[in-house]
């Protein structure tokens, strides 16, 4: 966190373990932050955590601001969608008031069972790769400084210095895949031999991989990206290695899509498959066309004609 020092930076603080310990922790550093807190109006206590966190922000005299999820909830996919609402709110602030960085509580923990639920769906270097130290969404650096500490620390640290925290009663619903591995995860190690310090190295291999993908991808995406979509020509995608086209292709329907997130994987290689021959489809907002040896990305809605395109670039 040092090369962050004197950065203006908000911090999302739910009230549970996780959030409150880092919030303490940059009172104690001496962090300039801002707190973020958003009441998804999902539970009961919620409006008691609201309060709480409020009086915590009070005592260490740190601005808190808090949002409210107001309106309808989705029957299905509520998770989701509050994490959306969530970011999106926070992500608003820190634009409106030049922040660039938007900081996390997620923690080795949070690591170790997002692996594992990519694995289970079947997940390439991306998503076995988990959450990155620092990322961006929706032009917000992204920073996770707790990813390398246990929830265990974490919680000896908020009992060592008699800080509240609330549990939130979501976590103990195995409805969630997320619990559902967080309440299992121990046979791993208990039966397997697999420990948490093996799983997180193998997080940390991926990364740098994913590092290196990173770098190559964008530097490939930046020769074709234009401001109505991208055109290359077949060859400049089918050349490459089927993990490269993938990230690459996915990348391009992702930016010009405007999605925060990228399209899954399965559809990703059903969509390279339809590319082989001529086509036209949608994926991720987009509208996707091959015609003879060219292709064609752009956002759904948008006309995709070869022939105008051909000619703005000339």
């Amino acid at each position: 966190m040092h090369r962050y020092t004197g950065k203006a930076m908000a911090l999302g603080v739910s009230g549970g373990v996780d959030s409150m310990c880092l919030l303490y922790w940059l009172h104690e550093i001496g962090a300039d932050v801002v707190c973020l807190h958003v009441n998804h109006r999902l539970r009961p206590q919620a409006d008691t955590e609201t309060e709480y966190v409020k009086s915590v922000c009070e005592k260490l005299n740190i601005p808190c601001h808090i949002f409210y999820w107001d309106g309808d909830k989705p029957e299905n996919g509520l998770e989701a969608a509050a994490r959306e609402a969530r970011y999106k709110m926070m992500t608003d602030f820190c634009h409106q008031n030049n922040i660039e960085y938007l900081l996390t509580a997620h923690q080795s923990d949070d690591q170790i069972e997002t692996f594992l639920m990519n694995l289970s769906r079947g997940s390439g270097l991306y998503g076995l790769s988990a959450m990155l130290p620092e990322s961006e969404r929706d032009g917000i650096k992204i920073l996770r400084p707790l990813l390398e500490v246990s929830r265990d620390e974490i919680k000896q640290y908020c009992d060592n210095n008699n800080i509240k925290y609330f549990v939130d009663s979501m976590n103990s619903d195995e409805h969630y895949t997320r619990v559902k591995i967080r309440k299992n995860r121990h046979v791993l190690n208990d039966k397997l031999d697999i420990s948490d310090s093996r799983i997180l190295l193998a997080i940390q291999n991926l990364a740098r991989t994913r590092e290196w993908m990173d770098k190559y991808i964008a530097s490939r995406v930046e020769l074709v990206i234009r401001s109505w979509g991208a055109m290359f020509v077949s060859s400049f995608l089918f050349d490459e290695a089927e993990e490269i086209r993938l990230k690459f292709l996915g990348t391009l329907i992702q930016k010009i899509g405007g999605n925060n997130y990228p399209v899954r994987l399965n559809s990703l290689q059903k969509a390279l498959s339809n590319l082989q021959s001529d086509c036209k489809f949608t994926l991720g907002h987009c509208t996707i066309r091959r015609l003879n040896d060219r292709i064609l990305i752009v956002p759904e809605g948008k006309r995709t004609s070869f022939r105008k395109r051909h000619e703005k670039r000339k």
